[in-house]
């Protein structure tokens, strides 16, 4: 498979929903199409706080196009957890990580174990 892409609209997205949750966790389901990463979904019942932010995983449709995941470091810290660590390998196969200040350079994307992993933005 193909390396994955994600759009510049998505992450622009992503950034304000950091932003909009601040000083809290937010946490989302990306969704991709044919290798582009286009759409979130935020999961019913999910729980969020200041340093964290879950979901049950039976709360999930059942769908073919999950990516990954997006979710927030309100501290700034962008990097995985050792809970992101555990996480990651139940969805999907890419991660990102967007913190404080949820500027452009503040995300970063990983594999689901742990490894960082470059994705190209595109328009």
């Amino acid at each position: 498979m193909p390396d994955i892409k994600i759009r510049k609209e998505l992450l622009e997205t992503l950034l304000e929903l950091g932003k909009s949750q601040h000083p809290d966790e937010f946490l989302a389901i990306l969704k991709e199409d044919k290798g582009v990463i286009e759409e979130l979904e935020l999961v019913p019942g999910t729980i969020s706080g200041e340093t964290s932010a879950r979901f049950d995983h039976f709360m999930l449709p059942l769908d073919t196009k999950t990516a990954g995941s997006a979710h927030s470091h309100p501290s700034g810290a962008i990097r995985p957890s050792d809970a992101d660590l555990r996480f990651f390998p139940k969805i999907g196969k890419y991660h990102i990580i967007i913190g404080n200040p949820y500027t452009t350079d503040s995300w970063r994307c990983f594999r689901a174990n742990g490894d960082l992993f470059s994705m190209e933005v595109i328009e």
